[in-house]
């Protein structure tokens, strides 16, 4: 079954060939049927035009194909098998013959599996690669089966294997996974001997991953996640680049025009310069995976192979830019180097080199077509017997419209004009039925060359009424009419010409296309220069005729015009007035048409002036050249300029149209040259006008200072050194800027400032280039440090071990993201300064922030895994990886074999429901919040809990860890273990005024008793009351309006306004607090069963009973205290609360024994505010404001227990569990048992 579809205008026809893996996809010797190998064991062959299958399928009795090839000759096919019985005894390779389908070889030789077969140039042997079961390759006559070389031992399965050009050597590729390993491999195809073994990894499945180059001087290998390519002499790197796709590289076919190359990578299908090794074309994605992929003898057509059991064929000449690609002729398969010269009129040196094709055929097909060809020629070249002669030995090799339209030619130059109509009569019989109306329209241009004139020319009339592409067709007729006004001028009949002349126009515009190509080579019919022909030779009939008025009237628009040889042989016989007049004419045309963004129609009319042949072509040239560029005719544009500059070197237009062109060619450096050249000339020039022009130009100096500067901005927020993931060199921001200097990118955009600075668009194109991944995993050990890449040069040359591996796979899975930069914490800082280490731990969070994405590696969760193993993973657990989850905007989990989490394939996970809802639910924190998570979404607290279940193998990074996600400032020094913690919390608390990190239990930090030894202890859930509702409030003070004067309450309220902001100096925590006096202390009872128990007797409060990590000494007491610091918990939203500066002194009485020493020293003025400032102005009287106080007073809180110290400090007395007192008692003396101070706390 199968289904035609189309992509716009791409030509895409999808073939359902079964439910089974595609393991070979490959194109008949003449192109117009495609075979498929299966693993349901099937050969199936399929029209290439509509997808149709074609005859029955070729079976393999109970083994599946992994491997397929087909002669150069067209007569064998070989299948690679897997047997599904390994005991079954049948074989694993099986040649048939490729015409009658009938069994010609068993081969029984390998284990089990075959992974790949290839066959020689001459068609005379066949080579066959075993699976890892057997790991070795062998070499077999064709016909007889002879094992002619091997067993040839490899040390994997052979996945792919290839003969070279000539057949004299084979190149086999092996399956491993250590680098160091060696897995290409050459031999000589005659006796066996080893030749190279090159370091090169594969995926290990049957594949093309082999491709020579038709020299046989190089060998391209599609290795994991790039391809490479090698010299087949030395070994030795030529080259290699990274394939996107997000998987292992499997396959790679070269053009015959080595133009390109075809790579598949997973799902996605992506096309190569190989001259340059950039990508062109889109990358194209499949459903499934795709093993095999093949391309049509003409390079026209792709094929590809996939796991659901589809083929697909795609149209390359609507995926590729068109100067891949040699014209695609009707009837005609011809090379590069034969075509150019044949356009050229070169016809000697197109016979010399079919001449040798001839002598050294590839298989039957091409050498059919090469006597074909060398018939045509000779024709042309009027050696009418000789071509004769040629047609009829290509007929003989193998039938071919090609080869009976040869021999008809023939047949008519020689003058037997009754042959050679009935030899073109047998194309019919030759050809597909789609071909005839071509067939008809190359009859009718035989029938003209007999002198039939009138007939041909309504023949191609009934033609132009029945065909849908009718441009060549007419265009053909106004050659014919052409050729008939030229003859009736030469008649003296004017008035007829013109007429002729007119109907000719009707072709204008016409489109060069291959049919006219065909045409112009077999009958060496000019359609370069018609429009032009035709326009002129109507002026000229116009003239002669007397019609002098019509003539400079006319200025017919042509769209079409090519760029050959100008002569002047069409005007020889006109007078100079003419010329001239016509000269200015078609300048001004083509000057309007340039104005009237109509470049074609430019081109049409100043080609045409210069088909005059005027006396200073230098004007004309630049504009031609202009715009044919802005068409994008690079070449031509380039061909024009060079043709002004020597027309005029002193002229600094030619190198403007240079530098043009040259940038449309990619050529920036040549570009360039080109451009400062110009520069050069205006400003050397004696011409007032040109110098003026020259200042709408901007140096080459000023727009590297544009772009040097916006690389600048982007190393801002830039790790300081990046892993170049192509050379696998560590590179600080000097050398980034280094290579960027030497890339394409930089150069195309310095090129293309000469008139503006784009500074957008500069940003834009810097950033891009140096976008970086950033890695995410659990330290594992030994991992590969900044001296241990540098040592080694590059991560690629890194000994073989696990941890090496981890960060070389890191690597290329960031190559085949399409990134050049990578960044990991193992390599990419220099931990031997501590400048630059400190710098980079600071740092760290801003950079993962600006990552293009972060891989996350869970090196415990296998492929295989279910949703829960990410948050049981141990990068769960660890301090550094909450802030580079949180950080990064685009993130991808990959388990232990760098496969997707969950085969989750988005190319950001934190776009998975799944994934986001199983880390909320392990963190802790709302999906949407890690999505687009702020420093400033969560709570301090909130971050605090977040990091509470976090370890660091060095104590130090608990803290430092944390610098990101709370915008700190501390400056990392490690050797000063929990004092870490203490700066990180000691800064929480200065900029923010946040006193909540002192809400936590256990044993306190030697940095300063009220912070923590741990953060684990935020992970406790400290005690809140529950918000009191506006109702619920105005309930509870009713009955303290009866018991409470306002002189009671008022004070209080005021004095818990003018506390200020807690703040740290020299580590002394001075916080700001309602103080309880600690009137009695007791000993709980040791029947209880706890150790350290007390009971206290507090004021304001009443008794309160607290467990302490160590005892209290009795012999020798000090002052206690409880103090409430959660004064933020106590303000009012209604309430207009004002911070403000502790005032000396109070109006009150005070219990001398609760007078404790604060800072009264202290500058509060650069303490932060608090938020509750900005609250709406209180619209309540005083009183019922500190009455509401009051009420928040009453429940219960988390009192912090203190111990006065000899200086009269405070220490905090570590509880085990939150003291939580009851609030103040109802009966409470505000004057007597309540206090606001400043505590100072050591």
């Amino acid at each position: 079954m199968q289904s035609t579809g189309k992509d716009d205008s791409t030509k895409i026809i999808e073939i359902n060939a079964g439910q089974h893996p595609i393991r070979s996809v490959l194109f008949a010797e003449d192109g117009k049927q495609v075979l498929s190998g299966s693993e349901e064991g099937m050969l199936r062959r399929w029209r290439v035009d509509d997808g149709h299958e074609v005859g029955e399928p070729i079976e393999t009795e109970g083994a599946e194909i992994y491997a397929a090839a087909v002669s150069p000759d067209g007569r064998w096919l070989v299948c690679g098998l897997r047997r599904i019985d390994a005991s079954d005894g049948r074989a694993e390779v099986r040649v048939w013959d490729a015409q009658t389908h009938k069994k010609v070889l068993d081969i029984r030789d390998h284990t089990n599996a075959v992974f790949s077969v290839g066959i020689s140039p001459d068609s005379t042997k066949f080579a066959t690669g075993g699976g890892s079961a057997d790991k070795q390759a062998f070499i077999w006559h064709m016909t007889t089966g002879e094992r002619l070389v091997g067993p040839l031992q490899h040390d994997g399965g052979v996945v792919a294997l290839r003969f070279s050009p000539n057949g004299d050597r084979i190149a086999t590729a092996t399956a491993v996974h250590l680098a160091a390993l060696k897995s290409i491999r050459t031999y000589n195809s005659e006796d066996g001997q080893q030749l190279l073994e090159i370091p090169c990894r594969f995926y290990f499945r049957p594949s093309s991953a082999l491709a020579w180059s038709a020299d046989g001087r190089q060998l391209f290998a599609a290795s994991y996640s790039e391809v490479k390519r090698f010299d087949t002499s030395s070994g030795s790197s030529l080259g290699e680049w990274s394939v996107p796709g997000g998987g292992y590289t499997a396959s790679i076919v070269l053009s015959r025009s080595q133009k390109f190359s075809a790579v598949t990578a997973y799902e996605s299908l992506s096309f190569w310069d190989t001259s340059t090794n950039r990508r062109i074309g889109p990358v194209i994605k499949h459903a499934s995976i795709v093993d095999w992929i093949a391309l049509s003898p003409n390079d026209d057509c792709i094929a590809t192979g996939e796991e659901n059991g589809k083929v697909t064929l795609r149209s390359l000449r609507d995926i590729l830019p068109v100067s891949y690609f040699t014209i695609n002729l009707p009837f005609m398969y011809i090379g590069d180097a034969a075509f150019k010269p044949w356009r050229q009129g070169d016809l000697t040196r197109v016979e010399e080199l079919l001449t040798e094709d001839i002598i050294h055929p590839v298989n039957p097909f091409h050498h059919a077509h090469a006597l074909a060809h060398r018939a045509l020629v000779r024709s042309r070249s009027k050696q009418w017997d000789m071509a004769i002669d040629d047609a009829k030995k290509s007929i003989k090799v193998q039938k071919s419209v090609i080869g009976y339209i040869a021999h008809a030619l023939a047949h008519l130059g020689n003058g037997d004009h009754e042959s050679a109509m009935r030899v073109f009569d047998l194309t019919f019989g030759n050809g597909l039925p789609s071909e005839n109306k071509l067939l008809l329209l190359i009859k009718a241009v035989i029938l003209f060359e007999c002198g039939k004139h009138d007939d041909a020319i309504l023949r191609v009339g009934d033609l132009i009424d029945i065909v849908d592409d009718q441009s060549p067709y007419i265009t053909v007729r106004a050659q014919m009419l052409l050729q008939l006004g030229i003859m009736s001028m030469r008649g003296g009949d004017n008035e007829r010409a013109i007429e002729s002349f007119n109907r000719a126009q009707e072709a204008i515009p016409f489109r060069q296309g291959p049919p006219l190509v065909f045409i112009s080579l077999i009958f060496g019919w000019d359609f370069d220069r018609l429009a032009p022909a035709i326009q002129l030779q109507l002026y000229k009939a116009m003239y002669a005729a007397g019609h002098t008025s019509m003539a400079e009237s006319r200025s017919t628009m042509v769209e079409t015009l090519s760029e050959h040889a100008l002569t002047s042989d069409v005007t020889a016989d006109w007078d100079l007035d003419l010329v001239q007049k016509c000269l200015a004419t078609f300048e001004s045309n083509g000057d309007v048409a340039a104005k009237s963004n109509d470049p074609q129609g430019a081109i049409v009319q100043y080609s045409t002036a210069l088909y005059l042949n005027p006396s200073n072509p230098v004007g004309l040239l630049v504009k031609r050249s202009k715009a044919r560029a802005v068409l994008g005719l690079w070449e031509d544009a380039l061909n024009d300029a060079d043709e002004a500059i020597k027309a005029d070197s002193l002229s600094p237009w030619g190198f403007e149209g240079r530098h043009g062109a040259l940038h449309g060619l990619q050529r920036y450096d040549e570009a360039m040259t080109a451009f400062t050249r110009m520069l050069s000339l205006i400003e050397e020039s004696p011409d007032p006008d040109a110098r003026r022009l020259g200042r709408i130009y901007v140096s080459p100096t000023r727009s590297d200072m544009t772009i040097t500067n916006a690389v600048h901005e982007v190393f801002r927020t830039c790790p300081l050194v990046l892993i170049d993931v192509k050379s696998g060199r560590l590179c600080d921001r000097p050398e980034r800027m280094h290579t960027f200097k030497s890339e394409l990118e930089f150069k195309e955009l310095l090129s293309s400032m000469t008139k503006e600075l784009d500074e957008e668009r500069t940003q834009r194109v810097v950033e891009e280039y140096f976008q970086y991944v950033t890695l995410s995993h659990v330290w594992e050990g030994k991992e590969p440090s900044f001296q241990d890449v540098n040592l080694a040069n590059s991560v690629w040359n890194l000994d073989s071990s696990p941890l090496n591996e981890k960060l070389r796979k890191f690597c290329e899975m960031v190559r085949t993201d399409g990134h050049r930069w990578a960044w990991s914490d193992t390599c990419c800082i220099d931990k031997t300064i501590s400048t630059v280490l400190n710098q980079s731990l600071t740092m760290m969070y801003k950079w993962y922030a600006a990552s293009a994405a972060t891989f996350i590696l869970l090196a415990d969760v296998e492929s295989l895994s279910a949703v829960v193993n990410l948050t049981n993973s141990k990068w769960m657990t660890r301090a550094w990886t909450a802030q580079e989850l949180l950080a990064a905007e685009v993130i991808r989990f990959y388990t232990r074999d760098w496969k997707p989490y969950l085969g989750d394939t988005r190319s950001n996970h934190k776009e998975s429901p799944e994934i986001m809802q199983e880390l909320a639910d392990g963190i802790g924190i709302a999906r949407e919040t890690i999505i687009t998570f702020n420093p400033d979404d969560l709570s301090v607290r909130e971050k605090l809990r977040v990091a509470s279940t976090r370890k660091a193998t060095v104590e130090e990074d608990v803290a430092y860890s944390l610098i990101g996600i709370f915008k700190s400032d501390i400056r990392p020094h490690y050797g000063e273990g929990d004092a870490a913690l203490g700066h990180l919390l000691e800064e929480i608390v200065a900029r923010s005024g946040e006193v909540t990190v002192l809400d936590w239990t256990g044993k306190s930090s030697s940095y300063n008793s009220c912070l923590p030894a741990t953060l684990a202890v935020y992970s406790q859930t400290p005690c809140a009351s529950p918000p009191i509702e506006d109702a619920e409030m105005d309930v509870r003070i009713a009955p303290s309006k009866n018991s409470l004067s306002r002189a009671d309450v008022i004070p209080i309220h005021e004095r818990v306004a003018r506390l200020p902001p807690a703040r740290f100096a020299n580590r002394r925590l001075y916080l700001p607090c309602i103080i309880f006096a600690v009137k009695k202390l007791g000993v709980q009872d040791s029947g209880s069963g706890l150790e350290n128990n007390y009971r206290v007797r507090v004021s304001g409060i009443g008794d309160v009973e607290f467990q302490t990590l160590n005892r209290f000494s009795l012999t020798e007491p000090r002052r206690l205290i409880f103090v409430h610091p959660w004064i933020r918990a106590l303000q009012d939203p209604l309430d207009s609360f004002t911070w403000g500066s502790m005032v000396d002194g109070d109006e009150h009485d005070a219990d001398p024994e609760t007078e404790y020493l604060s800072d009264p020293e202290t500058e509060f003025a650069s303490a932060p505010s608090s938020p509750l400032n900005t609250a709406p102005a209180g619209t309540m009287d005083d009183y019922t404001r500190a009455l509401r106080l009051v009420v928040r007073l009453q429940q219960p809180f988390h009192a912090l227990l203190l111990q006065q110290q000899p200086n009269g400090e405070f220490r905090r007395v570590a509880a085990k569990h939150e003291i939580v007192v009851p609030g103040i008692e109802p009966a409470i003396n505000f004057a007597r048992d309540i206090r606001t101070e400043v505590v100072e706390i050591l």
